[in-house]
């Protein structure tokens, strides 16, 4: 059985708990990847979240939803829109469910549910990135037939 979700745009107060937590987690998955040491990925996270997310919830481009299992929120998902000669395309920024619901499928469902909502808006395409150690995003991501376009790697001496 596939779990489905519905995606409503987030509240002000959502993005307000959202955005308290979201830049600390940006920053530690780089410097779990390996490509940062900790005081450069927080460096850089604040930088990125500065320049994405200028106005916020306002902020043109983009969409920010809350993802619900009935009247329940179980995740969030950021899209970024773009306009290019293909089309529009679309980058997800940032997925997540809550970490007590973890493992139950929801990471999919909001991904599917995001997918749909692609759909309704024409989008052509969609993107993201995952850091390497996420073993588990990068599988579920291949599950849902994206195809890798780039690979960037390091050995640590």
């Amino acid at each position: 059985m596939t779990m489905t979700v519905r995606l409503e745009p987030m509240t002000q107060d959502q993005y307000d708990a959202y955005r308290a937590t979201a830049e600390d987690d940006y920053a530690a998955e780089i410097h779990r990847s390996g490509t940062m040491g900790e005081e450069e990925a927080r460096a850089k996270s604040a930088e990125d979240f500065a320049e994405l997310l200028p106005d916020g919830l306002d902020t043109k481009g983009l969409l920010l939803y809350t993802a619900y299992d009935g009247a329940e929120p179980v995740g969030m998902l950021w899209l970024a829109l773009t306009e290019t000669p293909a089309g529009t395309t679309a980058f997800v920024y940032d997925v997540s469910v809550r970490e007590d619901l973890r493992r139950r499928g929801y990471g999919r469902a909001i991904m599917l549910a995001g997918e749909a909502e692609c759909r309704t808006l024409g989008v052509v395409s969609i993107g993201l990135n995952v850091f390497g150690p996420n073993v588990a995003a990068r599988r579920l991501y291949e599950d849902l037939g994206y195809q890798v376009t780039s690979t960037q790697m390091k050995l640590t001496l």
